[in-house]
């Protein structure tokens, strides 16, 4: 029994622990196939490459804790970041600390579209956001531009040159701080606020939670909002570490952001899920993409392996959220 307790313990509530096994044994298989590409650059390669996707699954997390599902974060985070850029640039306004607030408070308002759809018209969360994220990209191709942006306004720009530390040559982005910061903060709301507790309750059972007094309308509401700033916030940190802006980034790569925060342990189904899991889940996509490029596999492959990475996170996490329901349904025939 003891043995039994200590096991789950190190497994964790969302097999964190199987995560970060697996993560292990992936760097211990490329020490061995690759010793010389197991330096600092690789860990700052891999940082670099996982802050913008970090960034928006901290979005996406609470959207899928509470049983929804989101899609137009991509595009919600290109629209935003795209367009305060492209203000800065004909207004000749310039800035360090503005451009992602106002990035992060047009993505809030676009959120509340998706909230208006969710909460008030009662629409499928993943049909509500794919029917935004067409409007969104339509209207930015539309009314806000369409052009490559290869330089960025100068205070901007001198952000995404400014680093907090080189790992082997590699330099750390300073918006890291902004992504770890943003992690705490959502940690927090998730685990020690009223907010964050009927998040979980709605994506446990939403008749239940509204039969105990949570307003799952507000609570949703105040979901996609959250969501679409860190999405407002994400395509800022994007265009930042990239250093430049364009209108057709970002959107495609949605299904390796949702992947991140399921195989940390956040199920569709809802209920389930933590900022923990999804930085490992953002960790374990990040370097087993870093790995293929360091080992030189063609990018046809690269997409078959991720692919097949993901799809046995999801299983794993899917085949654990069934035995914890069967296990209770098992406990309770045996003692009737």
């Amino acid at each position: 029994m003891k043995s039994g307790f200590s096991i789950r313990s190190l497994r964790g509530r969302n097999n964190e622990g199987i995560l970060l096994l697996v993560i292990i044994v992936i760097l211990v298989g490329m020490a061995v196939i690759s010793p010389g590409q197991m330096s600092l650059s690789f860990a700052g390669d891999i940082i670099r490459s996982g802050i913008v996707t970090m960034a928006l699954a901290l979005g996406l997390l609470p959207v899928i804790i509470s049983g929804g599902m989101d899609v137009s974060f991509t595009a919600i985070a290109v629209f935003s970041g795209y367009t305060v850029v492209t203000v800065m640039n004909s207004s000749g306004v310039d800035g360090r600390v503005w451009p992602f607030l106002a990035a992060a408070g047009l993505g809030g308002v676009l959120g509340l579209l998706n909230a208006l759809l969710v909460a008030r018209y009662r629409i499928e969360t993943l049909v509500a956001t794919l029917g935004t994220q067409v409007i969104i990209r339509g209207a930015l191709l539309a009314f806000i531009g369409s052009t490559y942006l290869a330089t960025l306004p100068t205070l901007f720009d001198s952000v995404g040159a400014t680093s907090v530390l080189s790992l082997g040559g590699s330099p750390i982005n300073v918006t890291v701080l902004v992504v770890l910061g943003v992690a705490a903060l959502v940690a927090l709301l998730l685990s020690r606020t009223t907010f964050g507790r009927s998040i979980y309750a709605i994506g446990g059972d939403r008749e239940a939670a509204r039969r105990i007094g949570i307003q799952v309308a507000r609570v949703q509401v105040g979901i996609y909002v959250l969501a679409g700033v860190l999405a407002g916030l994400g395509g800022m940190v994007h265009m930042v570490v990239s250093r430049h802006a364009s209108p057709f980034e970002l959107v495609g790569t949605e299904m390796n952001v949702i992947a991140a925060v399921v195989i940390g342990g956040a199920l569709d189904s809802g209920g389930r899920g933590s900022v923990r899991g999804t930085f490992l889940g953002v960790l374990l996509i990040s370097l087993t993409q870093n790995s293929l490029v360091r080992l030189g596999v063609s990018s046809y492959w690269q997409s078959f392996v991720i692919g097949f990475v993901i799809l046995l996170g999801v299983a794993v996490q899917a085949r654990s959220a069934l035995l914890a329901v069967r296990r209770p349904q098992i406990l309770e025939e045996a003692g009737a």
